[in-house]
């Protein structure tokens, strides 16, 4: 690239030469003309060519970004967030939202009698089985600020910023109603004759002292009075300093 700027100098300095020259009396020369735009239209091809190289490594190198940053934050089995992206945006939101006192609501959901499911239809049919539960989670959230996670195995969390006890609620009513609208046949469950899931939930008033595992630890102990009391439901267990 410096070569080339080198050459337009070049160019640019001999040009000005030959005005110059022209000024001072030297006759008209048009080969020296035609060759001065014939050396700046073989510059312009060089740079053009450069152009497209540096627009095509860009675009590699977003490519690249987008296809690394999938890799890292998304669970490559459902295509929702994974842990990772769930635990660092966790302290993020805690961080945030301290500052003005919010709401921060948590659910936990597991689908019921999971393993069940595998060995009667088969682990394709399971993975199948979770990418349809993870994607009905993820479409009943309409704000930007909400996300759902796969948190490990057939656990899901769902993060609800600024959003206090009743909003947690209609929302986890949602998802019970979405996964079971999805009638994915489920002979081997004690609750249903279709896939369904259990939930937990927690809300707090958010502080900077609080930490992911406050939250996890609360709505995991919702989701074990929901699964211990028949499943299918959604428990709301408040949150409380540890």
């Amino acid at each position: 690239m410096n070569d080339l700027f080198a050459v337009e100098q070049k160019i640019y300095d001999d040009a000005v030469s030959y005005v110059a020259e022209l000024k001072n009396g030297v006759l008209f020369d048009l080969k020296k003309i035609e060759q001065f735009t014939e050396d700046y239209g073989k510059l312009l091809k060089q740079f053009r060519k450069l152009t497209i190289i540096s627009d095509r490594t860009t675009l590699s190198l977003n490519t690249s970004k987008e296809y690394l940053l999938e890799k890292v934050y998304f669970d490559s089995l459902t295509g929702i967030y994974n842990r990772r992206f769930l635990e660092e945006n966790m302290q993020r939101i805690i961080r945030t939202y301290s500052r003005s006192n919010s709401f921060l609501s948590v659910l936990m959901a597991d689908i019921d009698y999971f393993k069940n499911y595998n060995d009667t239809y088969g682990h394709t049919k399971g993975d199948i089985c979770l990418k349809d539960v993870a994607q009905a989670l993820e479409n009943s959230l309409s704000r930007g600020s909400d996300f759902a996670a796969r948190y490990g195995g057939e656990e899901f969390m769902i993060l609800l910023p600024d959003t206090n006890e009743n909003g947690a609620l209609k929302i986890a009513e949602k998802l019970l109603k979405n996964v079971i609208a999805l009638n994915i046949p489920h002979s081997d469950s004690a609750v249903a004759d279709c896939v369904t899931i259990s939930i937990g939930v927690t809300t707090g008033k958010v502080e900077h002292k609080q930490t992911n595992e406050d939250y996890f630890l609360r709505a995991d102990e919702a989701l074990y009075l929901s699964k211990n009391s028949g499943r299918n439901k959604y428990t709301f267990k408040a949150f409380k300093e540890n």
